[in-house]
């Protein structure tokens, strides 16, 4: 997986194309992210002791990773990721501006 907990994404396809959040949480073993305003979907809560009301409520969903593009850090637009050995260690690399993604 090319992207990682607090990266700005961008999605690329689906019924949330063009939108664009931070990644909260990353699934490494089912190839999912959580994104921030992204893939908000509905869920029925009983009532309980932090919602004693219950109802429904909107929280977002886990969408697939190849469905978003890390958003280059120079250009603002969706990139893909390289990879280069930088004092030893393996770095992250945006393809279109060569700008680290790793800070």
């Amino acid at each position: 997986m090319n992207v990682k907990k607090g990266d700005k994404v961008m999605v690329i396809t689906g019924k949330d194309k063009g939108k664009t959040g931070v990644i909260l949480v990353a699934f490494p073993k089912k190839d999912r992210v959580l994104v921030e305003g992204v893939n908000i979907v509905k869920k029925h809560t009983k009532p309980n002791q932090e919602n004693p009301q219950g109802g429904i409520i909107s929280q977002e969903a886990a969408i697939h990773v190849s469905n978003v593009m890390v958003i280059d850090p120079k250009t603002g637009e969706p990139t893909r990721v390289g990879y280069k050995i930088e004092n030893g260690k393996k770095v992250r690399v945006a393809k279109k501006s060569g700008e680290l993604l790793d800070k």
